[in-house]
């Protein structure tokens, strides 16, 4: 197991959407293992294979309080999202330094393939929820900041900017 780098934004691999699974192999169960090392070094709550540089509909979310508990996902989609709506303070580590609040459906029921390569429905609920919502985004070459405001969106990226360095 590896920790990976995560790319920074503006990559355009972030924007990229990211190609399905086909089968689950050695190959993709090494991804995964390198996606939760990166994932509890960061720490975070989950972690999409393109935010280290993998263009694949991978992802893991674990949040649990004690970790070890992460869920291992290939090509999730959601198949049911409640009405009651969740706000949560979201941040990458492609954007460091900085976070805003979104709004989110409290509960989803999500179908992908497990690491046993058999096709899954689970429900997740509360930060769960938000974190599977948030990874799945990533699938789709879209990140949290892409739910706000052009003006709030461009304060957070000049901010996340100066925090690394660059303005």
């Amino acid at each position: 197991m590896t920790v990976r780098r995560c790319l920074p934004y503006p990559d355009r691999r972030l924007k990229t959407v990211a190609e399905p699974v086909a089968e689950i192999t050695d190959e993709v169960r090494a991804i995964w293992a390198d996606m939760v090392e990166t994932m509890d070094d960061m720490p975070g709550v989950g972690l999409a294979a393109p935010q280290i540089g993998v263009m694949l509909r991978l992802a893991v979310v674990d949040c649990s309080e004690t970790r070890g508990q992460a869920v291992l996902m290939a090509n999730p989609e959601v198949l049911h999202a409640s009405g009651q709506m969740r706000e949560h303070d979201e941040g990458s580590p492609n954007l460091p330094g900085v976070s805003a609040v979104i709004s989110r459906p409290r509960a989803v029921t999500v179908r992908f393939l497990n690491a046993q390569g058999q096709v899954e429905e689970r429900d997740f609920v509360n930060l769960w929820a938000t974190s599977v919502q948030h990874q799945i985004d990533h699938l789709n070459g879209k990140l949290y900041i892409d739910h706000l405001s052009p003006l709030k969106r461009k304060m957070l990226i000049a901010k996340s900017q100066k925090y690394l360095g660059r303005i």
